[in-house]
Formats: structure tokens, C-alpha cells, sequence
């Protein structure tokens, strides 16, 4: 187990608000209350509370179906060291002026604001997050640099910029409570709660995210060096498309050494790899992101929507259009389905 100094400002969060929206994850609140409830009981008193905040202070439900009870709602939210938003990366505030501006104020008052997952998305929407570093899961990334270009979107477990926190997702919402307890009640309370719910090892928030590499058991970081260099590469170079004679290049190897070597790790060529890399990332702005096809396009590599739609329907079953309208009738299905 990995013992290291927290790295998330001298002051514990110890008074703590989950900011629910409909459909939120529910493993990301769960992630977070049972270690600190844990660090409750070891301590023998109270050192953390937490409380569930809605917008509207009705009820609210998780993706899993499951309705939660709001102690309050934003607007009467008062008296926590930092608030939390959980939700999916398609969640919009139901008023769009008074609830950003709540935000806001309170990060003006000394709340510290965080988002987890989908949450770093309405977080970003209030305006808390613009100038910002922030901690995006890789697999809302491209639609998330898209809508907010002004944020920074780092592939960290967590990053802290200033008052602002924010979490790639469930597991690494553990491992950042794990350092609030160290932070409150030292690295022998950390090690025991982590120990009682099984948890191998401690990840700092400056670790990288774990990303699967297509048709593998493996994640990127893996590879063999010249592959996982060439990855690299790619997932950096998806707008303007970079040839695998100068990736091969790069990397200080063959094309055909290369080619070997991708084939090897993945089970596909450098180029197909590369191409369903653009693909993934069309489908994230596909489904996160209100851009247009000719858009998304342009952003993936593609000359034209119509070379994008060819390869998507190859890939995917569906043509972006179609995606696209199937997951908006779900997102209002599920929405629905939510409100109490």
C-alpha cells in the first residue's frame, strides 16, 4: 500500500455537499460517503458530515433507478467547507441563471466547489470552472474540451486548482477521500479504511487515469514503449490527423517496426487504431456536445460529414444522426422517468 503526503490544501473538508442531479451516478456519492463514514467510526465521534443538495430541494434519482431525499436545496444550502456536483455530462440546471449564480457566490464565500465525472460539465456551465485546470474521465473528454475551451482538461485522477476540486469518477472519489481523511486524522486512519473496503493501493490525485486500449485486456500504459509512445501521438493529434510514417518516425522506428509492434500489442495496425481513436472521440461530441456533424467532423479529422458518416456507420452500426437523436430520446426518457 502507497503511504504519501495529501496534496489538497492545509485546511480538512470536513462539513461536505453532494449537489445531486437527476440521473447522477450513484457510484461516485456512494464512493465518497462510506470511507468517511468509516473515518466516523474509527475516530469514535463525528469528524465528517455530509448532506444531499438538489436543485429544487425535491427528491432526485440515480442512474440506477434509485430515488434520494434532499436535506436541502441549492438555494437554501448553507454552512459546508465544499460542494459537490454529481451528474451525468448532459445535466443542465434547471434555472439557468439563479443556480450558476448560486455557485458562484458560494465559491466567492469560501465553499470550496468541485465536480465529479459528468459533474465537471454543469460545473463548467456555471462559469466556476473557465481558466481552470480540471480532472475530465478520458471518456467525456473531447466532448468536454469541445464545449469548454477556455478550461484546461487534464487525464489526473483529480486536480486541484485553486478553490476548485474536481474527480475523474467513482474510484478516484475514493482515493481523494482517502487523503481528506489522512489530512483530518493521519495515514494509520487512511490505511484502515482503505484496508476494510479492500482497497489495494492509494492513488495520489496527480496519478493518470487508466485508458483500455481497443480489443485488449490492457490499458495504455502497458504498451510496450514504442506503442505507448505512438498512442500518445495519436490521441494528440486528433483534429489534424499525423501520418504513421512520421509517427514511425517520432518514435524512432520503422513504419513496418511499427505496424509489427501495434499489431502485436492490439490486434490492429497503427492506422486502424488511429481511426477508431478519431471515431471514439466523434462519438463523445456526438452524444455530450451540441455541435453540428460538419463540425464534429472537422474536429475528428475528416474532410466532409459524409467520409465521417461512412466510417462511423461501419464502426458503430448507426449513422452520427442516428446516434445522436437515439440518445437524446433516452437522456429525455430517462429524465422523465427521474422527476418525482
Amino acid at each position: 500500500m502507497t503511504i504519501y503526503s495529501s496534496n489538497f490544501g492545509p485546511a480538512p473538508l470536513r462539513r461536505i455537499g453532494f449537489l445531486l442531479f437527476p440521473g447522477f451516478p450513484m457510484a461516485c456519492l456512494t464512493a465518497a460517503v462510506e470511507p468517511l463514514r468509516a473515518a466516523n467510526e474509527i475516530a469514535g465521534h463525528q469528524v465528517f458530515s455530509w448532506a444531499l443538495v438538489t436543485e429544487t430541494g425535491a427528491q432526485t434519482a440515480a442512474s440506477a433507478g434509485m430515488q434520494f431525499a434532499a436535506d436541502s436545496s441549492l438555494a437554501d444550502t448553507d454552512g459546508l467547507d465544499c460542494l459537490f456536483l454529481l451528474s451525468g455530462p448532459e445535466a443542465e440546471f434547471e434555472d439557468p441563471v439563479l443556480s450558476p449564480g448560486r455557485l458562484r457566490y458560494l465559491a466567492r464565500h469560501g465553499v470550496t466547489l468541485g465536480g465529479v465525472s459528468g459533474g465537471v460539465f454543469p460545473l463548467a456551465r456555471s462559469g466556476v470552472l473557465s481558466g481552470r485546470r480540471c480532472a475530465v474521465h478520458w471518456c467525456y473528454r473531447t466532448a468536454f474540451e469541445t464545449a469548454f475551451p477556455d478550461c484546461t482538461a487534464e487525464d489526473r485522477l483529480a486536480v486541484r486548482d485553486g478553490v476548485v476540486h474536481t474527480v475523474s469518477g467513482d474510484s478516484a472519489m475514493f482515493d481523494f477521500c482517502l487523503e481528506l481523511i489522512c489530512q483530518a486524522l493521519g495515514e494509520a486512519a487512511m490505511n484502515e479504511v482503505a484496508c476494510l473496503f479492500q482497497h489495494p493501493s492509494i492513488r495520489s490525485g496527480s496519478s493518470r487515469q487508466k485508458v483500455p486500449v481497443l480489443q485488449t485486456g490492457r490499458t495504455v500504459d502497458q504498451m510496450p514503449p514504442a506503442v505507448k509512445q505512438a498512442m500518445s501521438i495519436f490521441s494528440g493529434n486528433i483534429e489534424t490527423p499525423v501520418g504513421i510514417r512520421e509517427v514511425a518516425r517520432i518514435v524512432g522506428i520503422s513504419p513496418r517496426q511499427l505496424e509489427r509492434s501495434f499489431r502485436t500489442a492490439t490486434g490492429l495496425s497503427p492506422g486502424e487504431y488511429y481511426r477508431r481513436q478519431r471515431l471514439k472521440a466523434a462519438r463523445q461530441m456526438i452524444r455530450y456536445s451540441w455541435e453540428s456533424i460538419a463540425s464534429i467532423a472537422n474536429a475528428v479529422g475528416y474532410a466532409s460529414s459524409s467520409s465521417l458518416t461512412l466510417h462511423y456507420r461501419k464502426f458503430y452500426g448507426v449513422t452520427p444522426a442516428q446516434e445522436r437523436k437515439t440518445n437524446l430520446m433516452h437522456s429525455s426518457s430517462r429524465f422523465a422517468e427521474f422527476r418525482p
